[in-house]
């Protein structure tokens, strides 16, 4: 049984709304560490989305006119993830050490968003199916724009674990 409020629930799921409209598989998010507690045991960590110009992101109107737009994406994902946002430092809290933190800030929100796995997006796919032999690197289309939890036809080329659908990079 969650402990989660409807209020909660229904917060979470608009900002996965809101992430899917702005994040595709095949982006590149770019995180940025900003605190460690004493212990080293948790980490407050920025997350941004750098992407050409086109209106449809996060970005604001100043970043627009570089030719950029980047996108603050730190709220959205604490919430999509139950994380913890830190307003002063503008990152998700995580705890834990021994592993890339950003990393699994990035993994945890392609699994999130994409939790029926993902069409492959061609060369530097970051799908662990690549790695594992499969070196077919055919873009999928035939289901763009399908709704969430659609699950393709046999044949089409289609990664099931949404964690490597988003590329992630250390600012």
């Amino acid at each position: 049984m969650s402990d989660k409020t409807k209020a909660q629930k229904a917060e979470q799921a608009e900002a996965v709304e809101r992430l899917r409209e702005w994040v595709k598989p095949g982006d590149t998010l770019f995180t940025l560490l900003r605190h460690v507690s004493k212990s080293g045991m948790s980490r407050t960590i920025q997350i941004v989305s750098i992407k050409p110009a086109d209106g449809s992101g996060p970005g604001s109107a100043a970043n627009r006119e570089n030719g950029v737009e980047i996108g603050h994406l730190g709220y959205n994902v604490a919430q999509a993830l139950g994380e913890p946002y830190d307003r002063q430092k503008e990152g998700v809290k995580v705890g834990g050490c021994g592993m890339d933190m950003g990393f699994h800030l990035v993994y945890s929100l392609g699994s999130v968003l994409f939790p029926g796995g993902f069409g492959c997006v061609g060369e530097g796919c970051q799908a662990s199916d690549h790695s594992n032999g499969d070196r077919d690197y055919t873009p999928h289309t035939s289901l763009l724009g399908a709704p969430v939890g659609v699950k393709p036809k046999k044949g089409h080329h289609w990664h099931k674990d949404g964690g490597y659908a988003l590329r992630h990079r250390w600012i």
